[in-house]
């Protein structure tokens, strides 16, 4: 057995969980499994496996960086409910 039923009892106590004896039973086996399971996949050799963040292979979408005509400063200050003439003016927050 990986982890015993102690150890179990310390985790749930970290967790603030108030386990049954029942309950505390079948998680020791679930655990347990779970580590078993994690010693069998560490037997595989993933020396020739490549590092990845993904699964799939990810590439970026983005589009050219093409420079377009935008607003002129005055079309933009238009429908602003305050400005200067040269910037918006917003509330003062601090």
């Amino acid at each position: 057995m990986k982890i015993s039923k102690e150890q179990v009892e310390h985790v749930a106590h970290l967790a603030r969980l108030t386990l049954t004896e029942e309950e505390l039973e079948q998680m020791t086996g679930q655990l347990d499994n779970i580590l078993s399971y994690v010693d069998k996949l560490d037997e595989l050799d993933t020396s020739a496996v490549v590092p990845t963040s993904h699964v799939f292979s990810v590439c970026n979408a983005f589009r050219e960086d093409i420079v377009k005509e935008s607003l002129s400063r005055n079309d933009a200050l238009m429908n602003a409910p305050q400005h200067d003439g040269e910037t918006f003016l917003v509330p003062r927050i601090i």
